[in-house]
């Protein structure tokens, strides 16, 4: 018992110093948070978009057809001062910010982020706002990732790291898009290719993909209805749709 004891400790010592297995390990715990980040997030735009267009829509029923005009509006009135007292790098579209973060800041982006952008992104989408899932998961993982390299004190180098990875990881959940995370993150986020980036990105962008498909489903984000063509002439209009696109 006492050697078993000796070398679990002797792996475990030569597992933490080792900088490769550390990141491996940030990476997984990265992707984990995105993943559970992302089905949360789906969640409570769904929780909203039922309370709204559902149990609310019963007390303003003598409004008729012009209350889905009303909500965004309702809508905007809670998200606005929220986002002004508590975290106005929350407020726009979430990959500018994130990338300011990473050009300007090392990557350190507040944790309290985490929370407002979550609150305030499910509000609007499920209230009815123009806006989408993309720019808010984006910069909910980023925080994630950002938050974990702060609190551990990492170089700027690790904590941009752990932003992409946060990146990655959101996108590759809620669109259930690993390949897709793995390259948003390292073309956009940090505008580099780096295989030091890659490993770490990949790792969290699967781990994320897996918990994502385990609680939102293997299906794609967005269905593709069935075509079939209906007659040759379709082919001759082609042409005339792409020069006008």
């Amino acid at each position: 018992m006492t050697r078993l004891r000796s070398i679990t400790t002797s792996l475990y010592v030569r597992l933490l110093s080792s900088e490769t297995a550390v990141l491996v390990i940030l990476a997984v715990i990265v992707g984990t948070g995105g993943g559970f980040g992302a089905v949360i997030f789906r969640w409570l735009i769904g929780a909203v978009k039922d309370f709204s267009f559902g149990t609310l829509s019963t007390l303003f029923g003598f409004m008729g057809p012009y209350y889905v005009i009303i909500v965004p509006a309702l809508g905007g009135i809670f998200v606005g001062p929220m986002i002004y007292f508590l975290a106005r790098e929350a407020k726009g579209h979430g990959v500018p910010e994130v990338m300011e973060a990473i050009a300007l800041r090392g990557g350190r982006i507040r944790p309290i982020v985490v929370v407002v952008k979550s609150l305030a992104s499910s509000i609007s989408i499920g209230t009815g706002g123009s806006v989408g899932r993309e720019g808010p998961i984006v910069q909910i993982g980023s925080a994630l990732g950002s938050t974990l390299g702060q609190l551990l004190k990492l170089s700027d180098t690790r904590v941009r790291n752990l932003v992409a990875c946060g990146a990655a990881a959101g996108i590759a959940a809620t669109f259930n898009a690993p390949i897709a995370g793995v390259f948003f993150a390292l073309e956009i986020i940090l505008g580099e290719f780096e295989m030091s980036h890659f490993s770490m990105v990949v790792i969290s962008s699967v781990m994320s993909s897996v918990i994502g498909r385990i609680f939102l489903g293997d299906r794609p984000a967005f269905p593709i209805p069935p075509y079939a063509m209906k007659s040759p002439w379709e082919l001759a209009l082609y042409p005339l749709l792409g020069a006008i696109a």
